[in-house]
């Protein structure tokens, strides 16, 4: 007789059985190619409450228990002032998928959202030096976040369209402000309609961000409101029914950058111009 599954073993089973092909693969493939985890490392895996979180923490639960080399791993929730509801349903979730979760606690949601301008922005860099700083106070080298293959996309759309830049979603950084501290996304290659597939698939429910700008948001009549990375998830939806590759065209665009076809470009936060090199290099056109 088989043996009845428990809700944490399924979507662990599911992961690397169902939607091994789509999830495991992926998510080991940028780990190994982008270097993201060594040995002795301690990562704090933060966990929002949202289906790319709580999947990175299922992953790297798994991930820590088959691993080659040793490593170590915490799962930290930061409160940033969700309502009772969304902090419960996050806590439930924590406890059935069998994730050891450690909250702290914060009031962001209340100054991002009195902010007059780019309450996503404030939101963002405040959520992430308060994750640093709480990883380092617990022993962590890195802070591993539920980015993923759909994110780096959007945001490389969105800077083009609303920034006036070439920029893309690195799948690791050094912190700027954080001695010894690196930020890694092992979601990196995965497909945000995958993270949703192994969800259903698991009849999970997760919280769908949670903050009140958010929630503006979703009751507009447009389902898009002020929020640009929902415009752009619109947009692209439209353009994959003309061509269903454009996500990987823009995805291996980013890692065959031609900086000899720009006239300008920035690195290490300096401006270059195409001239300085422009005399130095005549060449046949």
């Amino acid at each position: 007789m088989d043996k009845i599954l428990s809700a944490a073993e399924q979507a662990q089973r599911s992961i690397t059985k169902t939607y091994r092909r789509e999830i495991w693969n992926p998510f080991i493939k940028a780990i190994k190619d982008y270097e993201l985890i060594q040995e002795g490392d301690r990562i704090a895996v933060c966990i929002s409450g949202g289906k790319d979180s709580m999947l990175l923490a299922v992953c790297m639960k798994l991930l820590r228990e088959h691993s080659d080399f040793p490593f170590e791993v915490c799962y930290l929730s930061m409160d940033p002032g969700y309502n009772e509801e969304n902090r419960k349903k996050l806590e439930e979730n924590a406890e059935m998928l069998e994730i050891p979760i450690e909250f702290f606690e914060t009031n962001i949601f209340n100054v991002a959202f009195s902010a007059e301008k780019y309450p996503c922005y404030l939101c963002a860099k405040m959520r992430r030096g308060h994750l640093y700083k709480q990883a380092k106070e617990l022993g962590c080298n890195k802070i591993a976040l539920g980015h993923h293959f759909s994110d780096v996309i959007e945001t490389t759309v969105m800077a083009l369209f609303y920034s006036s830049q070439l920029q893309g979603m690195m799948p690791k950084l050094h912190s700027e402000n954080y001695e010894g501290m690196e930020l890694i996304r092992p979601l990196y290659c995965v497909r945000e309609e995958d993270i949703i597939r192994w969800r259903n698939y698991n009849h999970l429910s997760f919280l769908d961000c949670a903050c009140r700008f958010t929630e503006s948001v979703k009751h507009s009549e447009d389902g898009i409101g002020e929020s640009k990375r929902a415009e752009t998830k619109a947009l692209i939806r439209e353009l994959k029914k003309t061509n269903p590759n454009i996500e990987k065209s823009i995805f291996n665009a980013l890692h065959a950058v031609h900086l000899d076809t720009f006239p300008a470009y920035k690195t290490k936060g300096e401006y270059h111009s195409f001239l300085e090199e422009y005399e130095n290099d005549k060449k046949p056109s």
